[in-house]
C-alpha cells in the first residue's frame, strides 16, 4: 500500500484472523489479546478482501471466549497417558456493512455500502482506529455531494470526524426520529430545522403538540414562522398567526367520526341525511358565487364553504317533518322523524363549545371562497420556509381528526399542484403516537391514521415526506414506520420500543440496538439510506433550544416557591382554555373581582 491509501495496515498489527464465514456475519479468532482489550463492541473492523486492494468493513458485534480441549503434541504421538489440555481463545463476530477499495478502475479510495464478496478463511482483520479511523470518516463525509450535505454532529468513535448525512435521501424516503423522553429528540428536530433554514427555499411544517418549538419562532430573525390553532384566548392583533380549520374542510368520513355514534340504530339515516344536505348546501354556495366552472365537478367532500346554520336547520326540519296521512286532513311522522335528534344535539354541543371555536366558530373571513387560496399559500409557500403549527390547546378528544384534516388538506393541495410546479415539503410529526397510533381508540383516531398511512405509502411520488418523531415508537402505526428508510434513534429504555426498532433493522444490524438504553443525551444511532455507514453519532446542540428542558426537581424544590397569583392565573387560563396571564385586582379594595386583563404568556413563563 502507498501512503495515499485511506486504510493502511501492517501485518503485525492484525487483530485476528477469519475462521468462519456465513451469510450474516464473519467470525475471527483474536491474535492480539492486548489490543482486543482496547477495542469496544461497536467498533469498526477491516477484513482483508479477495485481493490486496480490497477491505471489507464491518461492525464488531460480539466478543466471546471459547474454551476447548486439545491434546498435547501431534495426533500420531498421542498415547493413553496424555491428558488433554484446556485452551482458551477469544472470538469476534463482525457484521459486514461496506467495502473499501484502494483502487477501483481509474478511481482510488472508494467506499460502497454492502459486501460484494466474502473474506477467505485465515484472512487477517484489523481494528480501524487512530489515523485510519479519521481518514475513513473523512472519506465517508466526502461521499455526499456538497449541496446535499447535512451535518448532524460528530462520530462517537472519532470526535474529530463529522457525521454527514445525505439530505436528499433523509427526507425523500421518510425518516423516524425516536427516543425516550429527555434523550434529546427536540434538540435533534431543532438542529435539523436549523440546518434546513440555511437553504434558499426550505419547506417543512412541524406539527407541535406541546408548544415546545415556540422559541424557534421568536426574535428579530426567527428560525420559523409560528401558527397556533385558534382558541378563545387568542389576543386581538394575532390574526396573522392564528390558524382556523373551519368545519367545511372536513370530508364526510371526518365529520361522521366527530359527530356520529355508530352504535345507534339511526346512524345510517344520520349519515345519509348529513351527506345529502352538505352536498345541497355546497351546490347552493357555488350557485350563489357563480362558480359554474366548479359545479359539474365538485363532490360532497370538495372543500367548499357552506352555512353551518343552514345545515342545522335542514337536519332539524328532517327530524320534525310530518307528511300527509292516509286519511284526509291528517298527517303522520316523516321518514326521518325523530331519528336525527341525538345527531343534532351532538352537532349543537360542538358548535356551542368554545374549545372548538377554531372549527365551528372561526373568523367570518373563512367562509369566503377565496380564503382557502390564502390558507394554502400560508402553509405551503417557501416564504416562510419553515412553519410550526402549535396544537397544544386543541382538545385531546378531537386532536387526531384536527391534525389529520390539516395533513390531508395540505397533501391534496400538493397532489393537485402541477408536477413541474412542486417544491417538496416535509411534515415533521412531533409526538406522532398521539395521532398516528398503532391501535386507535375508535373512528376518530382511525381517520388520522389513514391519512398518514396514505402519505407514507404515496407521498414520495408527489414530493411529500414524513419525519416521524416519537418517544413511544411501539405505539406508532407499524405501516407508517415500515415506510421509513432512515432512522435517528436516541436512547430508548422501554423494552417494547427497543424490540420494535430491532425488528425494523436489517437482521445483520440487529446487534447495534443493544446500545440503545446506554446512549447519552444527544447521542444517536443513525442508519438508513441517508448514511453510508450505520454508526453512533453525537448530535450537535442547536443554537436555539426548544422549550423542552427537563426541570430540576430537587433544585427547584429548594429554591422556588409557588406564588398564589401564579395559581390564580393558571385557574383563569384553564377557564379560558388558553395559556394567558391574568392580572388580579385586590378583592378587599374593590369588593368584587374586576375583569382579568389578558395578555399572551411569554416564553419565559413556561
Amino acid at each position: 500500500m502507498t501512503n495515499q491509501n485511506v486504510l493502511d495496515f501492517s501485518p503485525e498489527g492484525a487483530l485476528g484472523r477469519v475462521f468462519r464465514v456465513d451469510t450474516g456475519s464473519v467470525w475471527a479468532e483474536a491474535l492480539d489479546h492486548e489490543l482486543l482489550t482496547r477495542v469496544a463492541v461497536g467498533s469498526l473492523v477491516a477484513i482483508q478482501g479477495a485481493n490486496a486492494s480490497e477491505f471489507l468493513v464491518g461492525l464488531l458485534d460480539r466478543v466471546t471466549r471459547d474454551v476447548y480441549e486439545d491434546a498435547d503434541g501431534e495426533m500420531d504421538e498421542v498415547t493413553d497417558n496424555d491428558v488433554p489440555e484446556a485452551r482458551q481463545r477469544d472470538l469476534l463476530r463482525v457484521v459486514l456493512i461496506g467495502t473499501y477499495r484502494t483502487v477501483e478502475g481509474d478511481r482510488v479510495n472508494t467506499f460502497k455500502r454492502g459486501a460484494d464478496s466474502y473474506p477467505l478463511i485465515d484472512a487477517s482483520c484489523w481494528a480501524i482506529s487512530g489515523t485510519n479511523l479519521q481518514k475513513l470518516m473523512g472519506l465517508l463525509s466526502q461521499k455526499v455531494d456538497p449541496e446535499r450535505r447535512l451535518n448532524l454532529g460528530t462520530f462517537v468513535a472519532d470526535a474529530s470526524a463529522e457525521a454527514v448525512a445525505d439530505g436528499d435521501r433523509l427526507f425523500q424516503r421518510h425518516a423516524a426520529l425516536l427516543g425516550s423522553t429527555g434523550s434529546g429528540k427536540s434538540w435533534a428536530v431543532a438542529l435539523i430545522l436549523e440546518k434546513a433554514k440555511r437553504l434558499a427555499h426550505p419547506n417543512l411544517i412541524v406539527f407541535d403538540m406541546h408548544g415546545e418549538y415556540g422559541p424557534l419562532t421568536e426574535g428579530e430573525e426567527p428560525l420559523a414562522k409560528g401558527f397556533k390553532v385558534a382558541n378563545p384566548g387568542i389576543a386581538e392583533g394575532d390574526k396573522t398567526e392564528v390558524l382556523n380549520l373551519p368545519w367545511w374542510l372536513l370530508n364526510q368520513e371526518e365529520m361522521q367520526a366527530l359527530l356520529l355514534d355508530r352504535s345507534e340504530t339511526n346512524a345510517p339515516n344520520q349519515a345519509a341525511r348529513l351527506s345529502h344536505h352538505v352536498r345541497d348546501l355546497k351546490l347552493k354556495a357555488l350557485e350563489t358565487d357563480n362558480r359554474s366552472d366548479v359545479i359539474p365537478h365538485f363532490t360532497v367532500d370538495s372543500p367548499i364553504p357552506y352555512s353551518l346554520a343552514d345545515l342545522l336547520a335542514a337536519l332539524q326540519s328532517d327530524d320534525e317533518q310530518r307528511v300527509p296521512g292516509a286519511r284526509e286532513n291528517t298527517d303522520k311522522a316523516g321518514p326521518f322523524f325523530g331519528t336525527l335528534s341525538r345527531f343534532i344535539a351532538r352537532l349543537r354541543s360542538r358548535t356551542e363549545d368554545r374549545r372548538y371555536s377554531f372549527m365551528f366558530d372561526p373568523d367570518p373571513e373563512t367562509n369566503e371562497y377565496e380564503w382557502l387560496h390564502g390558507f394554502a399559500e400560508m402553509l405551503l409557500s417557501t416564504d416562510p420556509g419553515i412553519k410550526i403549527v402549535d396544537f397544544s390547546e386543541v382538545p385531546s378528544d378531537v386532536l387526531p381528526v384536527v391534525v389529520g384534516v390539516l395533513a390531508r388538506l395540505l397533501y391534496e393541495v400538493h397532489f393537485w399542484t402541477a408536477p413541474e410546479k412542486r417544491t417538496p415539503v416535509t411534515f415533521v410529526c412531533d409526538e406522532a403516537h398521539l395521532y398516528v397510533p398503532e391501535t386507535g381508540d375508535g373512528v376518530v383516531s382511525q381517520r388520522a391514521v389513514e391519512v398518514f398511512e396514505r402519505i407514507a405509502k404515496e407521498g414520495r411520488k408527489y414530493g411529500i415526506s414524513l419525519m416521524i418523531v416519537s418517544q413511544r415508537p411501539s405505539d406508532v402505526s407499524r405501516t407508517v414506520l415500515s415506510q421509513c428508510n432512515n432512522f435517528i434513534v436516541l436512547r430508548l429504555t422501554n423494552d417494547q420500543d427497543q424490540a420494535l426498532v430491532r425488528r425494523l433493522m436489517p437482521d445483520s444490524l440487529g446487534g447495534i440496538t443493544a446500545a440503545l438504553p446506554l446512549l447519552d443525551v444527544g447521542e444517536a444511532i443513525v442508519l438508513g439510506d441517508a448514511m453510508v455507514l450505520p454508526t453512533r453519532v453525537r448530535l450537535h446542540k442547536p443554537d436555539i433550544e426548544p422549550r423542552s428542558a427537563t426541570m430540576d426537581f430537587w433544585t427547584d424544590w429548594g429554591t422556588k416557591k409557588v406564588a398564589p397569583e401564579d395559581l390564580t392565573s393558571a385557574v383563569e387560563a384553564m377557564r379560558r382554555q388558553s395559556r394567558v396571564r391574568a392580572i388580579a385586582v385586590d378583592v378587599a379594595e374593590n369588593d368584587a373581582v374586576e375583569p382579568f386583563e389578558v395578555s399572551t404568556v411569554s416564553n419565559d413563563a413556561y
